[in-house]
């Protein structure tokens, strides 16, 4: 790794003194949101500030924002990131299993699967680390959440057509009741302190949702 300064960070004497090495800039904004997210997920993280994180990380509150313009913008790359990771792996169980029926179970074990994997950013999902942001983060969040209502819809209405389920079920209110229920799964997961995990008894209640 190039161990050369990088030129928008402030000095860190005490880093140099110690050797350690700089990171990148795109290494430096990866670090950032890792940090965040670790942040979120602990104890009285009602609301992380600018000076809270960049203590966390040892450096500046302008270095920073040399990597991001406001904290609007560290939420936009976690929610970037959400999506990203959650509609890639939606694609990749749709594309790998014709069943409809086995698509369903494997995108809500997924959605809650991430949730568990990723405490920091269930409260990103569920908008309890954004109540005190930018409004436009909690509408990205609500597109995202239509996004994956919009998916399920799909796999019941593919159900449906394939006589895996009766044709009088509604596909649009299948799917809002299986969104409403990960929805409900990742905010007790978020309630308890990160103790109730959101896939806790689901084998069974699965089967509810999707036959």
């Amino acid at each position: 790794m190039d161990t050369e300064a990088d030129p928008n960070e402030s000095p860190d004497p005490v880093s140099r003194g110690r050797g350690r090495v700089r990171p990148k800039p795109g290494e430096r904004r990866l670090q950032i949101l890792q940090t965040l997210a670790s942040m979120l997920q602990e104890p009285g993280s009602d609301r992380v500030t600018t000076a809270a994180l960049a203590g966390r990380l040892e450096v500046s509150e302008a270095a920073l924002y040399r990597h991001f313009a406001s904290k609007a913008q560290m939420f936009e790359g976690l929610i970037q990131f959400i999506e990203e990771s959650v509609f890639g792996l939606i694609n990749q169980i749709v594309g790998s299993e014709p069943d409809p029926l086995k698509q369903l179970r494997s995108i809500v074990l997924m959605l809650l699967g991430f949730a568990e994997r990723n405490p920091g950013m269930t409260r990103v999902l569920i908008g309890d680390a954004l109540v005190t942001e930018d409004g436009r983060l909690q509408a990205r969040i609500n597109q995202l959440n239509d996004r994956i209502e919009a998916s399920v819809k799909q796999c019941f209405r593919n159900a449906i057509e394939q006589g895996r389920l009766p044709p009088e079920n509604d596909p649009a209110a299948r799917a809002n009741l299986v969104v409403s229920f990960v929805l409900g799964r990742w905010l007790r997961f978020a309630k308890t302190g990160f103790k109730r995990l959101p896939a806790e008894g689901l084998e069974k209640q699965v089967l509810l949702l999707i036959t």
